[in-house]
């Protein structure tokens, strides 16, 4: 049977579940429910094994690692879905693939955005989920265990951190703005993007690269910062955060301000009034 919205409140810390129960007349999805559940399960893993020493395997490359914590934490995620929804298609980093053809509701997960930042003891990493029908996304939900900020985005909403509305900044100019990039895998992108590094360090405020983009534009939503971009990206790295964005007020397109294709391997998110400055620059510097 499914967990209902009582059970997983049940287990939430005191905290964000007082703030969860105020807010279930706008958030009371069963999916939202379970997301934030399996979220939770998989955040206590992580948190009581973050900085003991892990050993990890190479991917694609020597800067794209895997921990055994990464394939913990998706199988607990995995396990709860499939025991509430199994008729559900799954799609995951770490290849738990759960392809159901003519489901109607995708989940697309992360264990741990920021694979290197958690293996480094560094505490910037999320567990990222996302459910979409078809393509569009109906929840998205980003936790960072060690800080235990939780965010949510529900289509048609809004966002929240902790169970408090949030929103995206007001700055209006590139000279005002903090924005956030992520460096690509792919090293023959990363003259592109050293391109686009220079132009924006001489045209923003300040640039950060903190190495998780789900909680990077986590960070946007909620107003930390003000633009993000990156290339060579896989699903799971925004599936749940682009929706967050987008509910807190945010505008996310590819770097050429199209519709976003989850599967294009680029995106372009923004507080919205910064959008067309940023796009300028990365087409002005687009090799």
């Amino acid at each position: 049977m499914p967990m209902s919205g009582r059970d997983s409140l049940s287990k939430l810390k005191p905290n964000v579940r007082q703030s969860y129960a105020l807010l279930r007349s706008a958030m009371s999805d069963r999916y939202t429910t379970l997301a934030i559940e399996a979220a939770h399960q998989a955040g206590k893993l992580l948190r009581e094994n973050f900085r003991h020493g892990h050993n990890f395997e190479l991917k694609s490359g020597f800067r794209d690692l895997v921990t055994e914590f990464d394939r913990r934490a998706e199988e607990i995620i995995v396990s709860l879905i499939r025991k509430n929804f199994p008729d559900h298609s799954i799609l995951t980093e770490e290849g738990s693939v759960h392809p159901t053809h003519t489901a109607p509701y995708q989940w697309i997960i992360d264990p741990i955005d920021g694979t290197t930042n958690f293996a480094h003891g560094f505490p910037f990493f999320a567990i990222s989920i996302a459910l979409y029908s078809r393509d569009d996304a109906l929840v998205g939900v980003v936790y960072n265990p060690i800080h235990d900020e939780l965010f949510v985005g529900e289509a048609g909403h809004g966002a929240y951190l902790n169970g408090q509305p949030i929103r995206v900044s007001q700055t209006e100019t590139l000279q005002e703005s903090l924005v956030m990039t992520g460096f690509p895998y792919d090293e023959r992108l990363i003259p592109q993007h050293l391109a686009w590094w220079e132009r924006f360090a001489r045209r923003t405020q300040t640039l950060r690269r903190l190495g998780s983009s789900a909680l990077a534009l986590a960070y946007l939503a909620a107003g930390r910062a003000d633009g993000y971009w990156e290339l060579d990206l896989k699903p799971w790295d925004m599936a749940a955060a682009v929706l967050i964005v987008r509910e807190a007020g945010g505008r996310v397109t590819d770097l050429r301000g199209d519709r976003l294709n989850l599967y294009g391997g680029e995106v372009l998110a923004t507080n919205g009034r910064i959008h067309d400055a940023m796009i300028a620059l990365l087409q002005s510097e687009r090799e």
